[in-house]
């Protein structure tokens, strides 16, 4: 009860507080909610399945399961046979993948998820899809295609597959989507097996199917149910939900930082300013564990009430969050907000946690006051800080210094969020020897003005200096939006100043093959160019000396200088991660599920315009049918064979600058996300910081008031002040800012081979100074003047 009525006593004080946690709760449920409704769901096209039999996973560089490890077609068949004879099974299906579209006056028909759109006849039952017209498939020059599409049976079609443009006879319709040839000439497409489909005889359970299916694979197979059918997603779709995720992963570690660093320093200021409270209560016989206890059951009362109205504030921004992904397109198409009880816990959790540490941190010096401090005045902050901040600040200003040089070497996946992690931890650092810097600083700004023979910058001086806590309490709310505001401004317009200088390298003199309206290019358009590299990717497994098996990105080459038949070059990384020197032959398993020797033929330097692991192209063909090339660099005055459907040619640096440019847009957006996010929270701080710390100056207000200081002249001082914390704030936030800044140039300058320079954005940083300076200012100079009104 004494705790209630302390929270209820004090609210005013609390208010900051509860609405930093009420802010971030918001932030976090909003995030997670967007985040669980976008998790894969089952395709419709498998609805009528009961289990899916999956092959086992190989794992990348980073050891996370990716690509699952493709069956041969002895091992399908093998499979199959011992599926097939379980009871209560009544189909078995290989389902087959591979890229199909129409071609339409000469133009490709348009289909996101062409790609994926091939399939044998029999996964036409995994739906089910109904034939209407017409008849199944028989022959390799016949498919049955959707209604929708418009073409009736017994008319001819041309389809776009791998190979190149090849006229069919349609034979029937269905209603659902996709294009469908008779199983062998699928088989002839897609020859590894990756998905076994088991459809159900009537009224068998699928519980039982399921377990059946488990003892005939063993450990060959992996059996999945319900909702674990939705580990085969389309491939278009992935990419969306793999960005939308990036962007939300992004918010959502802003909002947890952002809420800690903000509670926790606006808790030490309002512990700071009951000095004379806590040292009255020491005064009164309580013990420091009994003052202890107190303040952190108001903190978690605070920050229960905080994350019950952010949850509310988080379930209602949830939509708006959702529209703003589908407009930048990197969300799942048709994504729905559904509720779930988790991410409600997980920021209430959050919320009350942060508060209730920020507390115990802000305590520990608060609760060993001495009991004759209750007959001093209030103090808000020491002259010093403590040395245990001091050391701490300078071992977090260490390990940030350290991340930040890692930004440097880091891959180039992984530059921009260690930027963000080195520039935490230096806001961090900023924040914590805040105290020891206001002070000096302080002295110095205002020394000059002392020659003017005014009080006020004395006593501007003397406030910076005996409140240099409440001080850099102030501060910090500043120091985080301008650091973030910086970080990600500077990052983009870093890398928009790179990219440009890279290509410029790269690209000079030659012409590039895009695909134009297909997911890539075909053999057809490759053959049209003859001239160039004509790069065919594909996913090729190894197995390791550590027994494990990894996948790795393959480049199927025609260039005579490395794609010799039954050869493979490989980059110096890829060698040493494979544990594999020039001249060994190496078992490589392709998407076919055949197993090939190859010989090593050399080792070369790391180049990402060759790739790391380099085969012959009509190798890479043979073993992997649905594979689709990647643009093709030619040179700029070469001319094709012919004009391909689906191909556009350009300029190849052009090219990569409007590609660079329509990326930036969406990078310029997502930034402006999570600056509008992190400078808006701070914002907030500002002003209930500003606030706190003024109205706990009002009876040295008083004070001043009685030797004969005017309303105006205090509303100014303490608008002065307020404006020199923010400065000071905005000098540490941008020095937080520069290391990573730095290393992220002097990684791209790596990366693209050209001089990289730091670039930052003035715009943004002016913009984030000036509003800071005027919320501050403001709320210091309101909360002043309703002080000095009072009599």
């Amino acid at each position: 009860m004494l705790i209630l009525a302390n929270v209820r006593e004090r609210w005013s004080s609390h208010l900051a507080c509860w609405l930093a946690v009420l802010v971030g709760a918001g932030l976090i449920t909003a995030t997670l909610t967007v985040y669980e409704s976008a998790r894969p769901a089952v395709q419709p096209r498998l609805a009528a399945t009961t289990a899916l039999v999956l092959p086992p996973q190989a794992t990348d560089r980073g050891g996370s399961p990716k690509d699952r490890i493709p069956w041969s077609p002895a091992e399908a068949a093998a499979l199959t046979d011992r599926l097939r004879a379980l009871p209560g099974v009544a189909a078995v299906v290989v389902d087959r993948v591979f890229y199909a579209q129409a071609v339409r006056d000469g133009r490709p028909v348009p289909d996101e998820g062409a790609a994926e759109a091939g399939h044998g006849w029999s996964s036409a039952r995994l739906a089910p899809y109904r034939l209407l017209t017409g008849r199944a498939p028989d022959t390799a020059e016949e498919v049955v295609v959707d209604q929708s599409l418009g073409v009736p049976a017994g008319a001819r079609l041309t389809v776009n597959l791998t190979a190149g443009r090849t006229e069919f006879t349609v034979v029937g319709t269905v209603d659902g989507p996709g294009y469908y040839l008779s199983d062998a000439a699928a088989a002839q497409r897609d020859p590894g097996a990756r998905t076994i489909a088991l459809l159900p005889a009537p009224d068998t359970p699928a519980a039982g199917l399921a377990a059946a299916a488990r003892t005939a694979v063993g450990d060959r197979a992996t059996v999945v149910t319900g909702d674990g059918r939705a580990a085969l997603q389309p491939r278009h779709v992935e990419h969306r939900r793999f960005l939308g995720t990036q962007l939300i992963a992004a918010l959502a570690t802003l909002g947890v930082f952002t809420t800690g660093f903000l509670v926790a320093s606006m808790l030490v200021l309002a512990t700071g300013l009951r000095r004379r409270e806590l040292g009255l209560l020491r005064t009164f016989g309580a013990t420091p564990g009994q003052l202890r206890r107190m303040l952190l059951g108001e903190a978690a009362v605070v920050g229960l009430l905080g994350s019950a109205a952010g949850c509310l504030a988080g379930l209602a921004a949830a939509p708006l969050l959702r529209d703003a992904l589908l407009r930048l397109d990197v969300a799942p198409p048709g994504l729905a907000v559904r509720v779930t009880a988790w991410p409600l816990l997980t920021a209430t959790a959050i919320g009350v946690g942060v508060s209730v540490l920020g507390a115990w941190a802000a305590s520990r010096p608060a609760v060993r006051v001495a009991p004759l401090e209750a007959l001093h005045e209030n103090r808000t902050g020491e002259r010093r800080p403590s040395r245990a901040r001091l050391v701490g600040g300078l071992a977090v200003l260490g390990l940030g210094t350290g991340c930040a040089v890692l930004t440097a070497t880091a891959a180039a996946d992984r530059r921009v969020s260690l930027a963000i992690t080195a520039t935490m931890v230096l806001i961090t650092a900023a924040a914590l020897l805040a105290p020891a810097l206001v002070g000096p600083v302080g002295r110095v700004v205002t020394a000059p003005l002392r020659r003017l023979g005014s009080a006020g910058p004395l006593l501007l001086r003397a406030g910076l200096t005996a409140g240099a806590g409440r001080a850099a309490a102030t501060a910090a709310p500043v120091i985080a939006a301008v650091g973030f505001a910086v970080l990600l401004s500077g990052a983009v317009e870093t890398m928009r100043a790179a990219h440009p200088a890279g290509q410029a390298l790269r690209l000079a003199g030659q012409a590039i093959v895009t695909n134009d309206g297909t997911p890539g290019l075909t053999d057809e358009a490759a053959a049209a160019h003859p001239v160039g590299k004509a790069a065919l990717p594909t996913r090729a497994f190894v197995h390791r000396a550590d027994g494990t098996t990894v996948v790795i990105d393959a480049l199927g080459s025609r260039d005579p200088a490395w794609s010799r038949p039954g050869e493979a070059v490989l980059g110096v990384s890829t060698a040493k991660w494979l544990g594999v020197t020039a001249g060994q032959q190496y078992p490589v398993r392709f998407a076919d599920g055949a197993t090939v020797p190859l010989r090593i033929a050399g080792i070369l330097p790391d180049d990402p315009a060759r790739g790391d692991f380099v085969l012959a192209r009509p190798l890479v063909r043979s073993h992997d049918p649905a594979a689709l090339g990647d643009d093709l660099f030619v040179p700029a005055d070469s001319r094709p064979v012919a004009v391909v459907p689906g191909t556009a040619v350009h300029d190849a640096v052009r090219y990569a600058l409007d590609d660079y440019d329509t990326d930036a847009r969406l990078t310029d957006s997502l930034a402006a996300m999570l600056i509008a996010v992190a400078v808006g929270y701070s914002a907030i701080a500002t002003a209930n910081s500003t606030a706190l710390s003024a109205r706990s100056r009002r009876r040295d207000l008083a004070v001043l008031r009685s030797t004969g200081g005017t309303a105006r002249q205090l509303v100014l001082l303490a608008a002065a002040e307020a404006a020199l914390v923010t400065a000071i704030a905005t000098v540490l936030g941008l020095l937080a800012t520069l290391p990573p800044l730095a290393g992220l140039a002097s990684g791209l300058s790596q990366s693209t081979g050209a001089p990289v320079t730091l670039h930052l954005d003035p715009a943004a940083l002016t913009a984030v100074t000036c509003a800071c300076l005027l919320l501050a200012g403001t709320t210091g100079a309101v909360v002043t003047w309703r002080s000095v009104r009072r009599p």
